[in-house]
């Protein structure tokens, strides 16, 4: 059975960072293109960032780039979105998912952000 399980989420202030992680299990991220997703309260699902698995390359939402960073381990199976300079604005749950664009089917569990003073 596939399964993505994101975790690493929490509540700090504005400025501070977190790092999620995302772990694969029943299939391997090779080949695939890898995103990660959230959404807000009352709001819609937006997209975060996506990382081509086999060549690393990596795109991000413009409110984003220069502060977060989506990366892989060597294991084959674990995403990792690091996370600086969080902003009130980024509070969300947060999703890895499979695939590059919408509608992104394949999901997994999110991780709850928290970005408040």
């Amino acid at each position: 059975e596939v399964q993505l399980q994101a975790s690493g989420g929490g509540l700090v202030n504005p400025g501070e960072s977190l790092r999620l992680t995302c772990v694969a299990s029943g299939f391997s991220f090779d080949g695939y293109a890898v995103s990660w997703i959230r959404q807000a309260p009352g709001k819609e699902l937006e997209w975060v960032s996506t990382i081509r698995w086999n060549d690393e390359t990596t795109f991000y939402r413009d409110s984003v780039k220069g502060r977060f960073t989506t990366s892989k381990d060597g294991s084959g199976n674990t995403l990792i979105l690091q996370m600086n300079s969080l902003k009130p604005e980024d509070t969300a749950v947060y999703y890895c998912a499979l695939g590059g664009s919408f509608p992104f089917t394949q999901r997994g569990q999110g991780t709850q952000v928290t970005v408040s003073s």
